[in-house]
């Protein structure tokens, strides 16, 4: 009875509404990196929250998991509960001071204004870790004192009242200014205020507060007013991309809320959210913030800098992607960024409507990305589609590693611009030297070059270029010549392929015309011998893939092959004398494991002739050489096994470049044929049937396999302490 009157409450909830409400709303990012400080600053108390600062600043931040753990924002350190310092001292400067006090973190090096709690700990020898750590009340709390942490709500004042208690003094003084301001304030209603920090009015320009100062009932009252929203609006109401309406004319104010747990407004950052006052709320905010009236394209055509954006935007079609709704960051190349490359590639991409419209979606991303909320790198995608790395190195923000970003957050009605002084130019855009310059392939480009084909890696013809790594010419390039330049022309095939939609057998033309055949292995793609070692670059007109060696396209059949290699003349006369020449003069997929002559001659003569004299044994153990399938070593991993014509498998593996079958070495790999491939071998592979016996505790069944293996006893064999047992056992099954 009991157990059922307890599943009453649950049966009604859900009932009432959806599962959901049992746990509560989900947190916002915010209120989850809230939580998070929470967490760590929870052993000092209530309401206690540990926050990281900036070393050389004065920026603090809320943190994450991953932030915390790193220690480290935008590439430098805070002062966290894990900021460790570690300093060498003489044992006799610290005495006198015990561990732990004021003292003898001064002494270390810490600069106590800004901390509340610091210990040292003892490493080993005069070794000492200093830990510096940084917490503070969390938003809506204070301090009692005598107690622990941080146990009193704020007392609940008016709007007026709490911007003193956040710490933005400078708001109220400017409030004070006004004459109709501060009644509002301090009266009934309920309003939202974005309140910018002391920090933050002290940073503008001497020019910019002398305007709002000398006329305070109208442009500082009107600044002041777009700073509030008529409502009140807490964190978890603040919607990445929406737009809250202000006081000021009911201008927009923009808000985005990242993943990350930062909110900006109009790209000011928030720094302690959710202040209640008994008619609304305060947000402290590290920004004075302006009216937006300009949206991207607007912008882009009254700023002179971007001159050639301008017209590139106009070339391309653009204008009413940047002029109209949505969020987007514009990385706007200026007109010094045009001016770095070269000028036959500017007006190449100038003059290609497809490739200008690629080269300016590589520089929208897909939504409004501050400059605030980058403390870490993130990859973004943008609406060309290709990923670029935003991240940040102190004060500067970086693109792909570098620092391009002259100037950041001019804001758009419809997102944000930052300022680059390097185009990003996508793959899609680019020739195939141009993709070649960026990847490790400039030997090959530069034979390419000497031999006369720089056209066709430079023009609007479709192509695939094969191009081999540095690493395989080590020893060494080949001589021009024209069948070098032949070969080269077989690693240019006749289209623009893309690599995942390659087949196995798939066959592709090339300009020196030759078919290449496509294999597909588990663990590698592969084109004849060579193998892409690196993601294909598609470009405007052709595709770059990246080889792990110099193709070499087949030149016959495997017969065709082996004749024309004096290392196999006995292999040959004993493929004839098996009747095995048709078989691999016609069509098909083999691989031949190929004895040299030197393989045939280590035999024991008895052993050759008579292998030799008997066609049907011959037949049978030649047809052990050959797989019934291509195998090329770029696709040989650990151990594979490959079906021989003769039935019993052949175990062939690769370890550090060598290949090996049956654990004997490969002398020569990938001797492409049009209808397999050949590797030469330095012994005669015997099949399982043939080889001898190993003993072993499983021994054989068969009568014969007994006898042979008790033969092979002598008389210091039975004396053996080792082989005694097992001689005992053959015994005892020759018993029965």
């Amino acid at each position: 009875m009991a157990f059922l009157v307890r599943l009453v409450p649950l049966a009604l909830a859900l009932a009432l509404g959806p599962i959901t409400t049992l746990a509560g709303p989900a947190k916002s990012p915010y209120q989850l990196v809230l939580q998070h400080s929470r967490l760590r600053g929870r052993q000092h108390g209530p309401n206690v929250c540990a926050v990281q600062k900036l070393i050389g600043t004065n920026k603090k931040y809320f943190t994450n998991c991953k932030q915390w753990y790193q220690r480290k924002i935008c590439g430098k350190s805070t002062l966290g509960s894990e900021s460790v310092m570690i300093v060498m001292l003489q044992p006799l400067t610290l005495a006198g001071l015990p561990e732990g006090s004021v003292s003898f973190c001064k002494l270390l090096g810490g600069s106590l204004a800004d901390m509340e709690f610091c210990s040292v700990e003892y490493f080993h020898e005069s070794m000492y870790h200093l830990r510096v750590i940084s917490y503070e009340c969390c938003p809506g709390y204070e301090k009692v004192p005598g107690e622990k942490g941080c146990p009193a709500a704020l007392p609940l004042s008016n709007l007026y009242e709490t911007l003193g208690v956040v710490g933005s003094t400078t708001t109220q003084l400017y409030t004070d200014r006004t004459e109709k301001l501060r009644p509002e304030m301090e009266g009934p209603g309920s309003f939202t205020i974005f309140a910018p920090s002391n920090e933050a009015w002290a940073s503008l320009s001497a020019e910019v507060l002398d305007s709002l100062v000398s006329n305070v009932n109208i442009e500082l009252l009107n600044a002041l007013r777009y700073h509030m929203v008529n409502r009140r609006v807490l964190t978890d109401e603040l919607k990445h991309g929406m737009a809250l309406t202000s006081m000021y004319q009911n201008s927009d104010i923009q808000i985005h809320h990242y993943p990350n747990g930062i909110v900006t407004v109009n790209c000011a950052r928030l720094l302690k959210a959710d202040h209640h006052a008994t008619n609304g709320v305060v947000h402290l905010i590290d920004k004075v913030i302006s009216t937006i009236t300009n949206n991207i394209q607007q912008i882009i055509e009254i700023e002179d800098t971007f001159e050639t954006l301008r017209a590139a935007v106009a070339a391309s079609g653009l204008n009413n992607l940047l002029e109209g709704d949505g969020q987007f960051t514009l990385l706007a190349p200026t007109n010094e960024a045009f001016e770095k490359i070269p000028a036959e590639t500017l007006n190449r991409i100038l003059g290609d409507p497809e490739a200008l419209r690629d080269l300016l979606n590589n520089h929208i991303l897909k939504s409004a990305m501050c400059a605030e909320a980058i403390v870490a790198g993130l990859s973004v995608e943008t609406l060309q589609g290709t990923t670029l790395e935003v991240g940040c190195s102190g004060d500067m923000l970086t693109i792909n590693g570098k620092a391009i970003i002259s100037n950041k957050d001019t804001l758009a009605t419809n997102g944000v611009i930052h300022h680059i002084d390097e185009l990003l130019i996508p793959d899609s855009a680019k020739t195939l030297f141009e993709l070649a310059a960026e990847s490790d392939v400039s030997t090959a480009i530069d034979l390419f070059k000497q031999a006369g084909l720089s056209t066709h890696l430079s023009g609007n013809e479709r192509l695939t270029l094969l191009a081999p790594l540095n690493s395989v010419f080590k020893d060494g390039t080949p001589r021009i010549d024209a069948r070098t330049k032949n070969l080269l022309m077989n690693h240019m095939i006749k289209d623009q392929l893309a690599s995942k939609y390659l087949y196995h057998g798939q066959t592709l033309d090339t300009l020196g015309g030759k078919k290449l055949r496509v294999f597909v292995y588990r663990n590698s793609l592969c084109i004849e011998n060579s193998c892409i070692a690196a993601h294909d670059k598609r470009g405007r007109f052709g595709t770059l893939f990246t080889m792990d060696r110099v193709l070499t396209p087949p030149m016959g059949t495997i017969m065709d092959v082996l004749k024309g290699d004096n290392r196999f003349s006995m292999l040959v006369a004993a493929i004839q004398s098996a009747g095995l020449t048709e078989t691999l003069n016609r069509e098909g997929v083999y691989t031949v494991f190929a004895p040299t002559d030197e393989a045939f001659q280590a035999m024991p003569p008895e052993e050759l002739n008579k292998l030799l004299g008997n066609a049907k044994e011959l037949a049978n153990i030649l047809k052990y050489h050959i797989g019934d399938e291509i195998l090329v070593s770029g696709g040989i991993g650990p151990l594979v096994r490959l079906k021989s014509l003769q039935g019993d498998k052949l175990e062939v593996s690769s370890k550090n470049s060598a290949v090996c079958v049956n654990k004997e070495p490969v002398a020569e790999s990938d001797i492409m044929a049009t209808n397999g491939v050949v590797y030469a071998i330095s012994s005669v592979l015997q099949p399982p049937a043939n080889r001898p016996q190993e003993r072993g505790d499983e021994l054989a069944d068969s009568a014969l396999e007994i006898f042979k293996q008790a033969s092979a006893f002598s008389r210091a064999t039975q004396s053996s302490v080792k082989l005694a047992p097992v001689y005992q056992r053959l015994l005892e099954r020759m018993k029965h």
